[in-house]
């Protein structure tokens, strides 16, 4: 198998290929096979899956290049082993998770497990497939499942990264300026996310975790650019994104990634909700293969017995939708 890849240009290069070409030397004599580099193209040769393992670590490697993150050799040996028997376009492996056993997660003797016939199907798409959309309304448990299947594949190894991501949207209020670093502004519109893996992992865990971006819990204003490779990436209130912000961040998956997208059509919060992105991408991909659709009704409301009769009456109401909301 031949592959040719085009590498970044100037510092970002050096960064991946290494000084002096040691990174590239380094791959090649891992994986016994053969390169050619010549004016930033690089050509591969050998068997199809070492070239396609080799591939995925240059992904990686150009990937934390653009992020400023040099890589070491020990990093770079941890790549090529992590990437071992796992070739590009192989899907996520999830053999051994068993859903009537429960999801296993972090915290002690804790598993998470489906409470309706429509979760449990929810979380089984996750299991099966490379992108799942789940709409429906509030309580239904669609953040947190996913959120519970991405930690059970991290503990697993089945991913090496977990990213969460949300769009930075007011819910009918504009609260103006507000104090602090970025991360402090941001951080109101991320907390459902961590309140979930709260839930499912100590703290100190967490901490760790993200002090090592394997956990990272970003706005989805900065995914631009982006692109995530043996990772679990969940997008949580899908219905606040545009056209153009949904396009942008389902171009992000990555070789041995999953994707999950969630959201409740009937909360949107931009000025016109026949933009949302979410409403749209299920509307264009519902004929395309490989993708999942999973949709959770009043029936798989989990939280307090009160909140399906507020649903229901919402639905029910004869009033205005935006006097409702």
């Amino acid at each position: 198998m031949e592959l040719t890849l085009t590498l970044p240009d100037g510092l970002q290069r050096v960064a991946v290929t290494g000084s002096g070409e040691c990174n590239l030397k380094l791959i090649r004599e891992a994986l016994g096979i053969q390169m050619t580099f010549r004016d930033g193209v690089l050509k591969l040769s050998g068997g199809s899956q070492t070239v396609g393992q080799a591939a995925r670590v240059l992904d990686q490697l150009t990937d934390a290049a653009k992020r400023n993150r040099p890589t070491n050799r020990k990093q770079l040996l941890d790549m090529i082993t992590s990437t071992a028997h796992r070739t590009t376009g192989v899907p996520v492996s999830t053999e051994g998770i068993n859903l009537d056993r429960g999801l296993s997660v972090y915290v002690h003797n804790r598993h998470v497990r489906p409470a309706t016939e429509g979760q449990k199907i929810y979380l089984q798409a996750i299991l099966d497939h490379d992108l799942t959309f789940c709409c429906g309304p509030a309580g239904t448990g669609k953040t947190y499942l996913a959120v519970a299947a991405a930690v059970a594949m991290l503990k697993r190894g089945a991913v090496r990264r977990l990213v969460l991501v949300r769009p930075a949207v007011e819910a009918g209020e504009r609260l103006g300026f507000l104090p602090g670093s970025m991360q402090d502004k941001v951080n109101p519109y991320l907390r459902p996310l961590l309140d979930a893996l709260h839930d499912m992992m100590e703290y100190d865990h967490i901490q760790r975790f993200m002090d090592s971006d394997v956990i990272e819990i970003i706005p989805l204003a900065f995914m631009r650019g982006r692109t995530f490779n043996d990772a679990m990436v969940i997008l949580d209130e899908a219905q606040n994104t545009t056209r153009s912000q949904m396009m942008m961040f389902l171009t992000r998956l990555g070789h041995g990634s999953k994707m999950v997208v969630t959201g409740d059509t009937s909360q949107t919060d931009l000025d016109d909700p026949l933009d949302s992105g979410l409403i749209d991408a299920v509307r264009r991909l519902k004929r395309t293969g490989g993708i999942a659709f999973a949709s959770l009704g009043k029936r798989d409301i989990v939280r307090h017995s009160l909140v399906q009769k507020i649903v229901e009456a919402y639905e029910n109401s004869s009033e205005p939708r935006d006097r409702v909301r």
